[in-house]
């Protein structure tokens, strides 16, 4: 577990290219690799709670010990939390341990790939002043799947 998680931060302080282009790749091969273990949003390796209240949606996730997450891309700056358990990130800014009990912000535009070094609960909190709960809206308005989608969200606010 520890060589792996070294061998993930090495890729991602050392690699020459920029790091939207390793993640995207790195996204990429994940994707196609055809491995079982790779999973694409909820399901029961990630699975996701989502609590609304009046003005306010949550998103939590559980990330089991082991796991390598990639994240999707915000559209909007929002205040997250690491209720419990150990996260390595890997952003544009380079790699960092978090530990429980953690907040902080997340700027807009940010795409993070996560290791999990212990179980852990992640949550997102975003506004939601027309108390929206359809799951499926409320990523339309909140994410985007790709740098080349953000920008063109970018272009037209």
């Amino acid at each position: 577990m520890d060589e792996l998680v070294e061998q993930k931060a090495i890729f991602f302080e050392e690699n020459g290219s920029n790091f939207y282009q390793q993640v995207e790749y790195l996204e990429s091969l994940m994707i196609n690799s055809g491995s079982p273990d790779v999973v694409i949003g909820n399901s029961e390796a990630l699975p996701l709670t989502h609590t609304f209240c009046d003005g306010i949606y949550l998103r939590e996730i559980f990330l089991k010990q082991g796991v390598v997450a990639i994240g999707k891309i915000h559209k909007h700056d929002h205040a997250f939390f690491l209720l419990k358990g150990k996260l390595m990130l890997c952003t544009e800014n380079g790699v960092e341990e978090m530990i429980a009990p953690f907040y902080g912000k997340s700027p807009a535009g940010t795409k993070r790939v996560v290791v999990a070094l212990e179980d852990s609960v992640f949550v997102n909190v975003h506004p939601n002043p027309d108390n929206e709960e359809n799951v499926e809206q409320l990523e339309e308005k909140f994410v985007v799947s790709s740098f080349e989608d953000y920008n063109k969200y970018k272009q037209l606010k």
